[in-house]
């Protein structure tokens, strides 16, 4: 591919409501001695895109540069590697998670970073999966495999199953032979879990709820994923026998209250050479899917971050390149 000198991206002049998302003509990053340059064909939109645009949440200390293009993670096609760089070559087939980059955010036609955020994608998945799955992926191998170390035979809650994070979660819990109890609501939620491996799908919002995870799991829970807060999820954290295990993810607000009896554990997401190969063996050991909710151009980026208070199934993508 024949780099051009400017490229197109989805970026802010100031910190704001959805609106103030626009399409920008920008120059095209350059890779430093350790970075690569990645075309980008796909790239995800999650909540913390939200707090970054309204400025709620900042990656980096001091004042922003603006116009500041958003976007923390994505897939593409390497166009061009820094002098340093040995894991890459022109033509690598790149997802990447990187939420403080310098040289900009993922929403854009290509983006400069360290070639230590990145990965190859695996050849079970495309680029549109990839994009959309890279920091999530990385979210749910780290908490279910890493953070709960779930083991075969092992009953595990999923609660907020039904979103970016959870779905992938079902999978890589089911993939490592658990037994995957899941929360979701709806009928169309529940079809969409029970596809992807859960045995048990619980509509925590009902009355019900206590009573089905009591008959789905009459010996306890084992290990509990929280991707959401609340007295929902209390009620449901009942029912972890002692001695198991609860971990979420960093900004899950409320946090899961503090109990007697079992370990509760947060953890960051990390991004490395070593967390993208353990990626890449859950990847293939769980077929993996990655559902995504809706599909946007670069130019409806502010439409994206509309949706993003919606119930959606999934995640959220930018079609940067067809």
């Amino acid at each position: 591919m024949k780099i051009p000198e400017t490229m197109k991206a989805a970026a802010i002049d100031r910190f704001g409501p959805p609106s103030v998302l626009k399409l920008h003509t920008l120059p095209v990053p350059e890779p430093g001695p350790r970075e690569i340059l990645i075309a980008i064909h796909t790239a995800g939109v999650g909540s913390w895109d939200e707090s970054i645009r309204d400025g709620s949440w900042r990656t980096s200390p001091g004042r922003p540069k603006f116009p500041l293009v958003l976007g923390t993670d994505g897939a593409g096609t390497v166009v061009a590697t820094g002098a340093r760089v040995r894991r890459f070559r022109v033509g690598d087939r790149a997802y990447a998670y990187a939420a403080d980059n310098t040289k900009g955010g993922f929403y854009a036609e290509f983006v400069a970073v360290d070639e230590r955020k990145a990965g190859i994608v695996p050849r079970q998945i495309d680029l549109r999966a990839a994009g959309a799955g890279a920091v999530t992926a990385l979210t749910a191998l780290q908490g279910v495999e890493g953070a709960l170390r779930v083991r075969k035979g092992e009953t595990v809650l999923i609660f907020g199953a039904t979103g970016a994070v959870g779905t992938v979660a079902v999978q890589f819990a089911k993939a490592l032979g658990a037994r995957v109890i899941a929360t979701g609501s709806g009928r169309r939620a529940a079809t969409l879990l029970r596809r992807l491996g859960a045995a048990v799908v619980v509509d925590a919002r009902k009355e019900d709820s206590a009573e089905r995870i009591r008959e789905s799991a009459p010996d306890g829970i084992d290990a509990a994923f929280a991707l959401a807060g609340g007295k929902e999820l209390e009620r449901c954290l009942d029912f972890v026998r002692d001695r198991g295990r609860i971990a979420y993810p960093t900004g899950i607000e409320p946090e899961p209250r503090g109990r007697r009896g079992f370990r509760i554990r947060s953890y960051d997401v990390v991004a490395g050479p070593r967390e993208f190969a353990r990626l890449a063996h859950a990847i293939a050991r769980a077929r993996l899917r990655v559902p995504i909710a809706a599909s946007y151009s670069l130019a409806g980026a502010a439409a994206a971050h509309r949706r993003l208070g919606d119930h959606l199934l999934g995640r959220i993508a930018l079609r940067v390149r067809r």
